[in-house]
This record gives structure tokens, sequence and C-alpha cells, in this order.
């Protein structure tokens, strides 16, 4: 071998563990917080009630024998070993491994999905589709309707748990922090103290979430990192000078004879126990901003040895002190020399913790409304550079809102926690029910094996919901309605986006409809650009046809532009634009849609104008280009020039402007432009404009020659430089936005939940959301909005 080669190997191995090593470093402050802070809160909350210490010990050594077997089997054996590899290009969470099942089984409700969405780089297949024993689970899926909504539900449930930890996690965690005042004043004081010094530290938290996590981010590793470091030493030391012996309860034994002496009590304590776990979702939800190997890394060489460490002491200390339950708690084991410096890390790692399930909250938000399952909010994005930090205004504060009643209406870590492991616990249980869905359809294993990983993890799982279950008046009641009201909501705006779709289809019109119009029937094109939004792939849209009945005239230049959401983390932005004609070319008019994955940065108004207009311009020059030089050339001008039917989408990608015009042309067999059937909430079924299955697709990186109009000779060339200048014209003319302002209501004879749903709950929700010209930052100036009602 080439001593050089094996030099430069060595050079990249050593690059690479370098850079996962500084992954796995920053990602302490991002993935870790919460999961790390759990030692302030899991024995209080365990022995809080059900279960007492008492001087045998079997208590305390039963429980540690339960947090060391739990944080070993969920976090590390079923997230670090399992799930954290069912990523969706680098993305994890719920939504990510909704979308993959989506991508490898036809179970998603999204509507106006295309076949050519499916030849983007991102939507990578795992494996290729083969004929084996998960097909029959695939077409079983496939089949029943009903199954997809039941997805659906599972995806939507787990979404709101997350947001419901989101509201309980930060009172939990900056609550537990603070409480260890208690040991350095008077009982009367403490109660006056901890309560408003908590309120004060979460308003200051929610109220610096604008900033962004970036701008304070570079602080949160070294944090994380000093606490982590901090509990181990505690740990460490408390075993030695307490119980060296402590390791023995490590034993599995322990659980049964913890369990044999306290009987309903001790299955109750459960509820306390899986407290040890909360944060773990974080690994999974949070792999896009590092890498599998950083959080494998950080993960199993420090923060599991820590947190073992870390319980292992305070049950050596609690062995050897035998106090009543109330005093319980994580700082009675901190020695009273260092009681005050470990507070201040407490109180800023549990701020560190609340941050990043508040940052979570904001993206799981961002993401269902991008997948059509959430009103629209405003979203500002606080970094240029790092993608994906964003922050919501109205969700923000109504957290806030809610962080804040929670700690004073609870008062208390019991409550908060039986509430907050009721949540952790539903979120864990549909990623195991999804990861097991991937594992047959995605990563074509046998189905003995999702359905081991289903009933091993997920056994686990539904003993601690079923212990949460039970504190049910006890604050459990919290996270179930937040989930139901939240569920309501964004079942309901899901449904009724799905049933305006429908409608939207039904009533299009024709294409011919659209070519018949002109001065003969009073209708005057006027100058500028006519963007027209709607959710179709093909078709004219019937706002656009209401418009022009009640003022007869539109743009010279009409652009019918679809924004859609695809299954995927991100469209890159070469493959963002599918562009073609609507009609022949002399009628100057286009259709754009433009993808976007459910974690992508949505263009201000501006850029996205002037790119729309630069990717029809490239275009145009590639679809004269194309007939200029076909074999079938005639055929291809006929095409252009006398068709009444749609021309194929072309994928028109990044501009080079450069010396002489570049194509570059990828060839398949899949169709260029097709749209397939869909299935709604209720099985109604459409097949939307199917192209041929020979029709050659095509994917264009185009650049426009400024020096192409010395070389006019043909007529076809002078076509162009025509097309190209009434474009150029229309531009400077300005753009007019023209959007469909609706309302919705429910066709007589409708069930009493369906007209519920949507004369109400669906109507109440669109007056009170952001409307599409806001979340499409469209200018006032340039919007004309169509009045439509909508019968469904």
């Amino acid at each position: 071998m080439d001593p050089e080669f094996g030099k430069s190997l060595d050079t990249s191995k050593k690059n690479s563990w370098r850079t996962s090593l500084l992954l796995a470093y920053q990602s302490l402050g991002v993935v870790y917080g919460d999961l790390s802070t759990s030692p302030l809160y899991v024995y209080k909350s365990t022995f809080a009630e059900d279960i007492q210490h008492s001087e045998t010990n079997e208590e305390i050594f039963g429980v540690l024998s339960f947090v060391f077997w739990t944080l070993t089997l969920v976090p590390l054996f079923k997230y670090v070993f399992v799930v954290l590899r069912a990523d969706d290009n680098g993305e994890g969470g719920t939504f990510a491994l909704y979308s993959l099942i989506c991508r490898h089984a036809r179970v998603s409700l999204l509507p106006n999905r295309q076949v050519a969405d499916e030849a983007l780089s991102t939507y990578k297949l795992e494996h290729h589709p083969e004929k084996n024993s998960s097909s029959g689970v695939k077409l079983y899926l496939e089949k029943h309707k009903v199954l997809h909504t039941a997805l659906l539900i599972l995806v939507l449930l787990g979404t709101c748990m997350v947001i419901g930890d989101g509201v309980l996690t930060p009172a939990i965690s900056v609550f537990s922090a603070v409480s260890g005042l208690e040991l350095s004043m008077s009982k009367e004081h403490h109660q006056y103290a901890v309560i408003p010094i908590t309120c004060f530290i979460l308003v200051c938290l929610f109220a610096l979430q604008h900033y962004g996590t970036h701008r304070v981010g570079f602080f949160f590793a070294p944090i994380v990192l000093t606490w982590l470091l901090c509990i181990s030493s505690l740990g460490i030391y408390n075993i030695i000078y307490w119980n060296p012996h402590v390791y023995q309860a490590l034993s599995p034994y322990y659980m049964f004879k913890f369990l044999k002496k306290t009987r309903k009590g001790g299955w109750m304590s459960l509820g306390g126990i899986l407290l040890c776990i909360t944060g773990s979702e974080a690994m999974f939800a949070d792999l896009g901003h590092f890498s599998y190997s950083a959080i494998q890394t950080a993960f199993t060489f420090l923060v599991y040895p820590a947190l073992i460490l870390a319980y292992m002491g305070q049950a050596a200390y609690l062995s050897q002190h035998h106090h009543t339950s109330y005093q319980i708690s994580f700082y009675v084991s901190v020695p009273e020399s260092v009681r005050w410096p470990v507070l201040i890390i407490a109180i800023l790692a549990s701020v560190v913790g609340s941050q990043a399930i508040i940052s979570g909250t904001f993206s799981i938000i961002n993401q269902s409304q991008s997948l059509s399952c959430f009103p629209r909010v405003k979203v500002i994005h606080t970094s240029d550079k790092i993608h994906g930090q964003i922050y919501i205004p109205e969700i923000n504060w109504v957290l806030m809102i809610l962080c804040i009643a929670v700690t004073i209406g609870f008062r208390d870590t019991k409550h908060m926690g039986n509430a907050s492991g009721l949540a952790v616990m539903t979120v864990m249980l549909v990623t195991t029910c999804l990861t097991s869905l991937v594992i047959i359809l995605c990563w074509h294993k046998p189905p003995i094996v999702a359905l081991f990983f289903l009933l091993f993890f997920g056994s686990i799982e539904l003993l601690y919901f079923s212990a949460s279950l039970t504190k049910f008046t006890e604050g459990a009641w919290l996270p179930i309605l937040l989930a139901l009201f939240l569920m309501t909501i964004m079942f309901v705006w899901h449904y009724a986006t799905i049933k305006k779709y429908e409608f939207d289809l039904h009533n299009k019109v024709s294409l011919e409809w659209l070519l018949a119009l002109g001065p003969s029937l009073g209708i005057a094109r006027v100058p500028g650009i006519g963007l027209v939004f709607t959710d179709l792939t093909s078709g004219i849209p019937a706002n656009f046809s209401r418009f022009v009945t009640n003022l007869p005239a539109f743009h010279c230049v009409l652009v019918f532009v679809c924004v859609k959401s695809v299954p995927v983390p991100f469209v890159p932005p070469a493959e963002r634009y599918l562009v073609g004609r609507v009609g022949p070319a002399a009628h100057r008019s286009y259709r754009c849609i433009v993808r976007y994955g459910y974690r992508d940065v949505h263009q201000d108004v501006d850029s996205f104008e002037s790119e729309l207009v630069s990717k029809l311009a490239d275009f145009i020059h590639y679809d004269w280009h194309r007939s200029q030089h076909s074999p079938h050339s005639e055929e291809d001008v006929s095409h252009s020039n006398e068709s009444t039917s749609e021309c194929r989408l072309a994928v028109i990608g990044t501009v080079a402007f450069s010396g002489t015009p570049a194509y570059e042309i990828e060839e398949s067999m899949q169709p260029a432009s097709v749209s397939i059937g869909f299935s709604t909430v209720e099985s109604v079924t459409d097949v939307i404009e199917m192209e041929p299955v020979h029709a050659v697709e095509r994917r264009v990186r185009f650049a426009i020659d400024d020096d192409s109009e010395s070389d006019v000779r043909t007529n076809m060339e002078l076509q162009l430089r025509e097309e190209l200048q009434d474009l150029l014209a229309a531009q400077e003319a300005g753009t007019a936005f023209i959007l469909g302002h609706s309302h919705v209501r429910a066709k007589q004879g409708s069930s009493v939940f369906k007209r519920l749903a949507i004369n109400f709950g669906y109507n109440f929700l669109r007056r009170n959301c952001r409307g599409p010209d806001v979340a499409l930052k469209v200018p006032p100036v340039s919007l004309l909005e169509v009045g439509m009602v909508y019968v469904v």
C-alpha cells in the first residue's frame, strides 16, 4: 500500500474523530440539559407518597436498581443503538419517522402529491422495494384507509405530548433546582420564596427567547458539563464515604425484592422512577443538529456514567440516613460546604434543560404547520447561519403563561412529576410503535424482529405508563387535557385543509376556458406579473375564474404558484422549483410548483419573487432550446405554440451566470409531472394529471447568456427574445399576489360533529391565526384577495 495514502487515511480518521468529539461536546448543552437534571427530583417524586424509606433499605436499593436498568434499557439500548439509526436524512423526531413511513408506503394524508417528488435527492429509500415478508404488512397498511388516519392520530398524539412536555419540563426543572433553598431557610420563609423565584426565572427565560439560542448557546455546553462533573463527583464522594457496597443494589434481584415488599405502592411509585429518563427523546429529536456518532459518544461515555454515579451516590447517602419521606431530596446528599455552589450550578443547568425543550417545541410546531397539521403562526428565524433555530412569539407567550400556571397551581414536585411522567411515557410509546413500522417498511427486516422490538420495549414503557395513569387525579390529568385540546385543534385544521383541497380539485376550471379568454369576451391583459396561489398542481383554480368574472382583466404574465410540502426534511435549492407552461407559449401563462421540506426555511417575498422570475427565464430559455435541438423539433415547436394542454414540468436548478449556456439534463423512466391518487380522512380517492408512463423527466440547470441577443437569426430565437423581453417588462411593471380569502361551511345533511368542526372550529381558528398573506409575507400593496365560499 502507498504510504502516502495510508498517511492521508489516518489524517482523515483523526479529523472525523475530532469533529465527532467537538459535536459530542456541543450536544451536551442542547440535547442533555433535561436528562442531566433529572437527579434533582427522581428520588423526591418516588418517595413522595406511595412508599416509605425504611431501616432495611429495601426501598431505596430497589428504586436504585429500577433507575439503573431503566436508564440502561431505554436511553442506551433503545435510543442510542436502535432509534437513532431511524433518521430521515440525518433528522430525527416523530415527524421524521412518519415521513420515512409515508415514503415507503402510501399512507400519507397530504394532498397534491406527485411522482416527480420521488426524484428528489432527499427522497432516497433505505432499500429498493423487494418482494419479501414485509410486503404483506405494507399492503395491509395501504389497503385499509382507516389505518392511515389512525397513524396520523398516533403521530399527532406524540406531537401534542411533546408540546405538553414543553410546558411541564421548565416548571419542574427550575422548581426542583430552586427548592434547594429549603435547607437554608425556615419552612415559613421557604414557602413564600421558592414560587416567586421560580416564576421570575421562568419569565426571564421566555422573555429572552426572541434573541435565539445561538447568542447564548456557547454557554450551554460548559454549564451542563460542569453539572455532570459535579453530580458524578458528589456521587463518588457519597459512595466512598457512606456506603461503598451500594453497587450491589444494581442487581435485578433488588427490583423483585422491592416489588415483593411494597406491592401496589411500589408499582404506583414507578411514576416517579420513570422521571430518570425524561429528556431521552431529545437525543432523537435533536439528531439533525449533530450526528449519530456525536450523540452516541456523549451519552455512552459521559452522560450515562455521570447519571448512574449520581443516583448511586444519593442512594448511598440515604441508606445511612433514614429521614421521613418529605425530607428526601437531592440537596440533602450534598455536603453543606458546597451546597450553595451546587445550587447555583443546578439552577443554571435547569435553565439550559428548559431552553432545549422550548426550542424543540418551536421546532415541532413549525413542522406540524408545514404538514398542514397546525394553524398558521408567525415563525421568526433567529439565526442566518444556524439552520433550524426559530422563535414563535404566540407559542412562546402561551408556554410561559402555562408554565407559571403549573408552578403556582401544583406548588410541589410530586404533582409536576406525575404530569411530566405521563407525557414522557406517551411520547416514548409513540416512538416505539413508529420505529417498529420503520423496521419492517424501511429496513425490510422480518416482522418478527419488529414484533420483538415492540413487545420488549413496549412492555417496559407500558408498565411505567400504567403507573402514571394511576396518578390521574394527582397531576397526570394535565398532559391528557392539553393533548386532547391540541389534538382537536390539529385534527380539525388538517381535516378542513383536506376538504378544501378536494373542493378545489372538483371545481377547477379547464385549460380551454383560460385560453378562450380574450378581447372578444371583454377580457383585457394588464401589464405586470400575476402570481395566483393555489394548492392544485394542475388545472385552473376556481378562485382565478371568480377573480376574472368579477374583474374582467388579468396580467400579461400569469403564473399559477403552488407552494407545497413534501415528506422530506429538506429540499435542495437546486431541486425546489418545478416549472412548466400552461397553454401555448404565446399565452404567457406558466405553472410553478415550489417544494419545501418540513424543516425548510420559507423565503421572504422579495427573494422569492426575484428568484421565481429568474427560474421562469431559465425555463423559457431551456424550453426553446429543447424545441430547437430535439430530434422531433417540429413536434416540440407545435407543442410549445399550439398545444392546449399543460406541458411537462421541468426541475430548474441553480443558475450559474457564466459565458455560454450550460445544461445538465438527467433522464429517467419516471414521469416528470405526475400526480397520484391520494386518500383523505374519508377515503376519497382522486387521480390528477396523469401523463404517459414513458414520459421522460428532465432536471435542468441553465444559465442565460448575456450575449445571446447578438446571435438572434432564426424565427425561434426571435420568439425566445420576445418572450424574455415580455417577462422583463412585466417584472418592471410590478407583481400582484392573488390569494383566496376563504370561508368554509359544512354542506347540508352533514353530521353534527362535522358541522361543529367546520362551521365553528375551523372558521374560529382561521379568523384568529395568521392569514396566508402574512405567512407568505406578501406586502399589502401587492395583495389581491378573492373571496371564496367552500361548501365541504
